[in-house]
């Protein structure tokens, strides 16, 4: 993973410096809130509902076991001992006292992290796959490219002021784990004659006007692509409506502008750029490059693999669902579920990291990842040691087998954090989890994903869950809409809306009659929930949910 050079560590340092200044001018009142507003969100601190919000920046979700036992103690000291993943595969801290929001970030700073730019309206945290250099059929490690992207967006002094936040995503597999469809800029990376490239999808986003990105460049050769992302930023800064901040995105510049008009400004701006790069990136790509290299992967035999997963019920439940194929024979991808039913999705107590960084240093080539599913990955595990992983999970209520299934289910903190929630989504996620936990369904149903937002904002990615669940606010009361076939992998498309809404106390039956007429429905235990309703559409369920008529009044 990446090293933090000097220049790292001193510029870190000085945002630090400065904003303990700032800080301190708020505290004595030098500073009124609405002027300390914009200085604290250049630093990811937030104002959220009950108290500030510091968000921190996990770069392509890559982190080592330091770094996880140094968020456990920021959590335990000046936190209420845990931390919050997040889908930008970021981790919120939820309660902290401003006076000590310096000394956390210096403390960050200690082990190589910050929380520049995870906010505001600039290039925020870049995401890549989480399971970027262990995944078998990888086309290229994305993690290099992140980092690139990240070091050119970071205080970039054009970009700094864009007319709304801008995200970027990197995948380097045909399976898509980034959801790069539904990003400001999604770059998925390809070989064209042998040559290392990435498509370059533009205009996604979800939201209160949610699209799914498009192809702006079938291939831009590697050496090209940091000119060329440039030019897409210089454009959007140029073209981007700042006179309404709901239509500021670069997906409404895409659909005003039209794809084959922003093209070609993409296209000049890119000429005029691509010189002044003079093959200076390509020289900080290949330093970069070198520190990604992979673990020291060594020849491992399975060990008693496959006699745990015979005898041992629980054992083979959890390799079932949250273990993947690694590129390497011997290995594994194992990732361990935030979500054990009831638990509220993405957190994990300070106990809990320090387990997680304990087991990656001793068993996993100390190194972790966080996925943009709430969810944290040992990336390079060999066999022989799962089981031993897996005991160890099992005493900290981190060994739940439920990842890709129902229960495994995004949710952003709604009403109970968040200020601009108009819903409640943790509970609901909540109450899902253990109600079919308590039906004994969830294995059976099979692969799901199931993503609560409780806002229009969509930070739960609702618009691309297979059940989307949207928490809103109709006349003080909270009603649930519910969107079905929704998909953040390769073909990606946006969930259709199933009609009027549900009361709090209904959404849960709700979703019980949609998954029980599709346990009717499919043809056969392998035909999943999408399969299904992709093959006979949305009218079954929609019968399900509203019954013959079709409908229901609204619970507003």
């Amino acid at each position: 993973m990446y090293r933090y050079s000097e220049f790292d560590a001193g510029f870190v340092r000085a945002r630090v410096a400065q904003f303990r200044a700032q800080v301190e001018r708020r505290i004595d009142g030098s500073l009124t809130e609405d002027e300390f507003k914009p200085l604290r969100l250049m630093n990811g601190l937030y104002l959220q509902l009950h108290a500030y919000m510091l968000r921190v920046a996990i770069p392509y979700g890559t982190l080592n076991g330091a770094q996880m036992r140094q968020l456990a103690m920021i959590a335990e000291r000046w936190d209420r001992g845990y931390g919050h993943f997040t889908t930008r595969q970021n981790i919120q801290f939820n309660w902290p006292a401003l006076r000590d929001v310096p000394d956390m970030l210096d403390a960050l700073a200690d082990v190589g992290m910050h929380a520049i730019q995870t906010s505001g309206n600039c290039i925020r945290n870049v995401t890549a796959d989480h399971f970027a250099g262990a995944a078998a059929g990888e086309v290229a490690d994305p993690r290099p490219i992140a980092e690139l992207i990240r070091q050119w967006s970071t205080d970039h002094p054009e970009f700094q002021f864009l007319p709304r936040k801008f995200k970027v995503a990197v995948t380097g597999h045909a399976d898509d784990r980034a959801v790069t469809a539904a990003h400001d800029i999604g770059l998925r990376l390809v070989r064209r004659d042998g040559v290392l490239g990435a498509c370059v999808l533009v205009g996604g986003g979800l939201g209160r006007t949610p699209m799914i990105g498009k192809i702006l460049a079938d291939f831009v050769p590697l050496p090209d692509l940091l000119p060329y992302l440039e030019a897409v930023v210089a454009v959007y800064n140029l073209l981007g409506r700042r006179d309404n901040k709901y239509k500021a995105r670069i997906k409404i510049t895409v659909h005003e502008t039209g794809i084959d008009a922003i093209r070609a400004q993409v296209a000049a701006e890119f000429a005029a750029r691509k010189s002044l790069f003079s093959g200076v990136d390509q020289e900080m790509l290949a330093a970069i490059t070198a520190q990604f290299a992979p673990p020291a992967f060594v020849a491992q035999a399975e060990g008693d693999y496959a006699a745990w997963r015979a005898t041992d019920p629980v054992f083979r439940a959890f390799t079932d669902t949250n273990v993947a194929p690694h590129r390497q024979p011997g290995y594994a991808i194992l990732t361990v579920s935030l979500k054990a039913h009831g638990a509220t999705p993405g957190d994990a107590t300070s106990a809990q990291m320090r387990l997680l960084a304990d087991l990656a240093a001793r068993y996993a080539h100390d190194e972790l990842r966080i996925s943009h599913e709430q969810n944290v990955i040992l990336p390079h595990l060999p066999k022989r040691h799962l089981k031993a992983v897996h005991d160890a999970l099992l005493t900290a209520g981190l060994a739940t087998a439920n990842v890709g299934l129902l229960s495994d289910i995004i949710a952003c903190p709604g009403m109970d954090y968040c200020a601009l929630a108009t819903a409640r989504a943790i509970p609901v996620a909540q109450e899902i989890a253990t109600h079919f936990d308590a039906l004994r369904l969830e294995h059976d149903i099979g692969p799901l994903k199931i993503k609560i937002s409780g806002c229009i904002n969509a930070c739960g990615h609702h618009h691309v869950g297979h059940i989307g669940i949207l928490g809103l606010d109709r006349a003080g009361v909270e009603s649930y809409q519910i969107t079905l076939g929704g998909d953040g992998g390769p073909d990606a498309v946006i969930g259709e809306r199933a009609g009027p809404g549900f009361a709090y106390d209904q959404i849960v039956p709700a979703i019980e009659r949609i998954l029980r007429a599709y346990l009717s429905l499919r043809l056969g235990v392998e035909e999943t929930f999408l399969d299904t309703y992709r093959r006979l559409g949305m009218a079954p369920f929609k019968a399900a949910l509203y019954g013959s008529g079709g409908t229901q009044a609204d619970a507003a």
